[in-house]
């Protein structure tokens, strides 16, 4: 479930953020390291690809549901259906 970070965001913003996040899971990057000759250096994403998409797609969402979708966050059953 999204926490709504990225609320107050501006679009374009948002858009830039899911086209990010949509690349680096394209791209496979989580963890980015370098190691040569006694030196290393590593450099780990603050937020997996997958959450920040999630949470760029709930802001824009929110944002303009017409246009992104209304972001669902209820379930419902229904019994009406059921055999016994």
């Amino acid at each position: 479930m999204s926490s709504g970070i990225f609320l107050g965001l501006t679009e374009c913003e948002l858009l830039d953020i899911k086209a990010k996040a949509l690349a680096m899971i394209m791209e496979g990057k989580t963890l980015i390291s370098y190691s040569d000759s006694g030196s290393s250096a590593s450099r780990q994403m603050v937020m997996p690809a997958k959450e920040m998409l999630s949470e760029a797609m709930f802001a824009l969402s929110r944002l303009d549901p017409q246009t992104y979708g209304r972001s669902i966050t209820t379930i419902s059953t229904s019994w009406a259906t059921r055999r016994d």
